[in-house]
């Protein structure tokens, strides 16, 4: 066997930007990233994790991702590569937030349904964000925005579910 020498500086950012392997997915490797993340997600509600928590770490997450993003971009030479999931992992968060701690088939399909809408349609800003920050936080903020439009979308769902 040949000795290949592994950078692990390389193996880091591209395991947590590809969200451990998943972004190599052959074919629609951001569906399957948000598919990813719903795991994630009955992980934290089973550990009982604070709003803050999951809020604190999705921001630190986002402004990690940004830089990672950013710095891996230059180092590979592309630019927002469709191995990057992380930015759907933190856009599906986002969008959990708006109905935390509700965690149920109905509205994890729901989430993830409304986010991989608002991701492959980038409403406005997140298609200026998309076009125009040829950086990590590019790659990373559009997620987030379509995070947020998902999360309005399935908090007025669940809002007027309860109150009809």
């Amino acid at each position: 066997m040949k000795n290949q020498n592994i950078n692990p500086v390389r193996f880091l950012y591209l395991s947590f930007l590809s969200f451990f392997g998943v972004g190599f997915s052959p074919k629609a490797p951001g569906t399957v990233g948000s598919l990813a993340t719903i795991p994630l997600i009955y992980a934290m509600d089973y550990y009982h994790l604070s709003f803050a928590t999951v809020a604190i770490s999705t921001i630190i997450l986002t402004f990690i991702s940004c830089l990672v993003a950013h710095y891996a971009q230059i180092k590979e030479n592309v630019h927002d590569p469709g191995w990057i999931v992380i930015d759907e992992v933190i856009g599906m968060l986002v969008t959990w937030l708006f109905i935390f701690p509700v965690v149920n088939l109905p509205n994890i399909i729901l989430l993830f349904v409304f986010f991989r809408f608002f991701d492959i349609v980038k409403v406005w800003p997140a298609n200026w964000c998309d076009k125009n920050i040829k950086n990590g936080a590019g790659t990373i903020i559009d997620d987030v925005i379509s995070g947020i439009y998902a999360g309005v979308c399935l908090f007025l769902v669940n809002f007027f579910q309860l109150t009809v």
